[in-house]
């Protein structure tokens, strides 16, 4: 076959450093916007982007040839550069080392673009840390306390 059919959708998490309250509304559309692009920029297409004050949720569909840690280190580098560039009194910004990608099925794609849609009414009820936690129990992953959070 000499094309490349590829649909491969994963939901993309992980909080700002130290989990700081430091995504406002002031800014939050734009660095989506911004967040955006990038994903573009790379072949891929943002479906949802969204979050709350400490952490971001991105629905992705991946190009064939790109690989999650590198979308995830081109979006983390890039938008930092531009916070710290943008909003000059931002310049304390960061996001944490890590993050979760966890796949989703195109039957579920609906679900998810909700889920990010609600995250302020999500959070009102839950941490971000008591939903990674959900995220990686519901997706089987190993929990090891002591390289969960920095």
């Amino acid at each position: 076959m000499p094309g490349k059919y590829v649909c491969l959708l994963a939901h993309l998490i992980w909080s700002t450093k130290n989990r700081e309250a430091i995504i406002h509304s002031e800014f939050d559309k734009r660095l989506y916007d911004y967040i955006g692009g990038i994903i573009r920029a790379q072949n891929c297409k943002s479906i949802i982007i969204g979050g709350t004050s400490d952490h971001i949720h991105i629905l992705v569909s991946f190009d064939s040839i790109m690989s999650v840690s590198k979308l995830v280190n081109l979006i983390k580098s890039n938008s930092t550069k531009w916070i710290h560039t943008t909003f000059p009194d931002k310049q304390y910004f960061a996001w944490q080392e890590g993050y979760g990608a966890f796949s989703v099925s195109k039957s579920q794609m609906n679900q998810i673009t909700e889920y990010i849609k609600n995250q302020a009414e999500h959070h009102k009820k839950m941490s971000f840390q008591e939903e990674f936690r959900k995220f990686l129990l519901k997706y089987d992953i190993d929990i090891n306390e002591k390289y969960l959070w920095e």
